[in-house]
């Protein structure tokens, strides 16, 4: 029988009815908090702790805590308003986009302009970008490569020490923010390309090696430990990262 990988995260499934799911093969006991009330959730034999609440509504906090020891945020967290340490938030997926004509740009006729977020605009964020996107156009550029913007410690830098791959930065805007630049970007028939950060994760608000094996001494980096993508235990590994890359795809367009 082939094993289905469950979703990780955090997944509205009706009306405030809420799955979270979180890959953690090593903990003998797994919990969900929210607010005072504490959740045992339930394990299969790969490891993936799982529990459905009734009651749960767009940007509620929760944390995971694994034997019954400090409190951490969801490693597939969508949302971290408190920053890399604080409590994941649950995200309402869905958007009202207008982008159906879209239909995307062929690689060989892209002209590329590549942005930072935190620098291209006044305001630092992604409805900075936004605001200048005819601007870009003029230019004659028809797609734009955001350097990466998952979630990292404080509210300016380079991107490159993103620590919770499924979470669009706060300070940027969130992930209701990005949704909305995407949008906007494809309503002038300019595409949007993600840059993403597969081989590390950064020091600061990295609590993967607590959940299990994410990382493997079996190849050595200049950026931190590396991700476990072919070692013991990789197959859940190896799902995490596809379906933060189907996230982008599916859930960002």
């Amino acid at each position: 029988m082939t094993y289905a990988y469950p979703p990780v995260g955090a997944f509205h499934t009706g009306e405030h009815k809420c799955v979270f799911t979180v890959w953690a093969p090593q903990p003998k006991k797994t919990e969900i908090i929210i607010g005072t009330d504490v959740h045992a959730m339930q394990r299969d034999h790969h490891g993936y702790w799982t529990i459905t609440l009734d009651d749960i509504k767009h940007g509620t906090a929760y944390w995971f805590q694994l034997d019954g020891e400090k409190k951490l945020p969801d490693p597939a967290s969508r949302w971290q308003p408190d920053g890399v340490h604080g409590a994941s938030a649950v995200v309402e997926t869905d958007f009202n986009w207008t982008d159906q004509p879209w239909k995307g740009i062929d690689l060989s006729e892209m002209i590329i302009y590549e942005v930072h977020t935190g620098t291209f605009s006044e305001e630092g964020n992604f409805a900075g970008i936004a605001g200048k996107l005819d601007y870009l156009k003029e230019l004659g550029v028809n797609a734009i490569e955001l350097m990466p913007v998952s979630q990292f410690p404080g509210s300016r830098n380079w991107g490159y020490d993103g620590v919770y791959p499924f979470a669009p930065h706060h300070d940027y805007g969130g992930p209701i923010g990005l949704k909305q630049l995407v949008d906007e970007s494809h309503k002038r028939d300019i595409a949007v390309i993600l840059d993403v950060v597969y081989n590390h994760q950064g020091p600061e608000g990295n609590y993967l090696s607590s959940y299990g094996p994410y990382f493997t001494d079996k190849y050595k980096t200049g950026w931190g430990n590396a991700i476990n993508f072919d070692d013991a235990w990789c197959d859940g590994v190896r799902n995490f990262y596809w379906q933060n890359a189907l996230m982008w795809l599916d859930e960002f367009h």
